[in-house]
């Protein structure tokens, strides 16, 4: 269906200001955190302060190699290549593991091994970063370590029910304490599945390996059957080995992230059955975090053991916004449409900061102000979220599907 006038207008408006905002802001900022010894700086605080010889995370890596590669595809600049390539270098060079296989967890900032620890995490965003640059410039070495990649987390992470998360560097399982939240010890997380997902739906689309389709429709089933909740409209959070629940979590965020995530999935592996399931999961958790999340300006963070979370953070509205889009693209639904640009105008009215050298904030109080509790740039803030976000919305057409 064609879009009405006004929200066509409003979808335009919301193009050319998405790119006016990744074009001077958040490329220049992650331009100037390109590392010379190598890679990228491991973190800035809060205040801006650069640490340059902060410890640098693979997770950080992989998505900023994502980042540029994407964003060169989107506005062929080559100078994006060249920062794409630096990222890739580094992840390839200091983060794997040569010996043992799969991504460290972090390296030092002169790259040398940090935190060794494999996270099936960390190896689902190495792969959805290099399946990037393979888009960007058809580099056959990193397709190739993104098969790699695949195949350890096939033989490495897999056990009766699922994949594990948390190995050492040899390989044993071990605690899983960097993806588990509120004292729950988690064995198996609805955020590594989703980004398993995710990877391998990229892995999919380029290679048309039976064995990764296989797999992605595997992840896409459990997640059908064991993650999402269709009493609630929901995804749970935590899981023991066998998918029992741990604790009662609901991460807005989450949710509207893997309503568009899973929808890509399904029509990269182009099950028509699969499909129709997500279209009715996916609208009806669109339907509940418009409802229960989004306060008319923004969305709240989570709800943890029936306490709300009204934190503003970063990545949750940048999400809601693909999200919602997609939402209404699928649908046709003119209040997913509105609800995004209300998250955008938000975004662009309290979330960007507009001190000289900064991003976008990490956190904001209920009220709008900034709680400079967070990294401005570390292992977790990136321009992952909101540079995809932008680079979503630029490419989004005017007409549904």
């Amino acid at each position: 269906m064609l879009w009405d006038e006004v929200s066509a207008s409003a979808q335009k408006t919301l193009q050319q200001e998405v790119r006016e905002e990744l074009i001077t802001h958040i490329i220049p900022f992650w331009n100037r955190m390109r590392d010379p010894r190598g890679g990228f700086f491991g973190r800035m605080d809060p205040m801006l302060k650069l640490e340059e010889n902060a410890d640098k995370g693979a997770i950080l890596h992989a998505r900023i190699l994502w980042f540029y590669s994407s964003a060169y595809l989107a506005l062929k600049d080559e100078s994006l290549l060249e920062y794409a390539a630096h990222a890739y270098r580094f992840l390839r060079d200091c983060c794997y593991d040569r010996e043992n296989g799969g991504m460290f967890w972090s390296v030092t900032c002169d790259g040398a091994p940090n935190d060794s620890m494999k996270h099936t995490y960390n190896q689902a965003f190495a792969i959805y970063g290099l399946c990037a640059y393979y888009d960007a410039c058809g580099d056959n070495e990193a397709l190739t370590l993104a098969n790699e990649l695949f195949e350890t987390i096939e033989s490495r992470t897999r056990d009766t029910y699922g994949y594990m998360e948390a190995f050492s560097r040899s390989w044993t399982l071990i605690g899983n304490e960097h993806l588990s939240e509120h004292g729950l010890p988690a064995e198996k997380t609805m955020n590594t599945t989703l980004h398993l997902i995710e990877a391998y739906t990229q892995l999919y689309r380029i290679t048309k390996s039976e064995a990764v389709g296989a797999r992605l429709q595997w992840l896409l089933e459990v997640t059908a059957d064991k993650i999402y909740d269709a009493e609630r409209g929901a995804l749970k959070v935590f899981f023991d080995k066998q998918w029992n629940e741990l604790g009662d979590v609901y991460s807005y965020g989450h949710d509207i992230e893997a309503t568009w995530l899973m929808d890509l999935a399904c029509d990269v592996l182009g099950n028509a059955a699969l499909s129709a399931r997500y279209r009715e999961i996916n609208n009806t958790i669109a339907e509940k975090i418009q409802q229960i999340a989004f306060d008319g300006t923004a969305l709240l963070n989570e709800s943890a053991e029936g306490k709300l979370d009204g934190t503003r953070i970063w990545w949750v509205q940048a999400e809601g916004v693909v999200g919602f889009l997609n939402a209404f693209c699928r649908t046709g639904n003119l209040g997913f449409h509105h609800t995004a640009c209300a998250l955008w105008s938000y975004i662009k009215t309290h979330q960007i900061d507009r001190r000289d050298g900064g991003e976008w904030h990490a956190e904001l109080m209920q009220q709008g102000e900034p709680l400079f509790s967070f990294d401005m740039a570390g292992p977790w803030k990136c321009p992952y979220h909101n540079g995809r976000m932008c680079l979503e919305v630029m490419k989004t057409d005017p007409v549904c599907v």
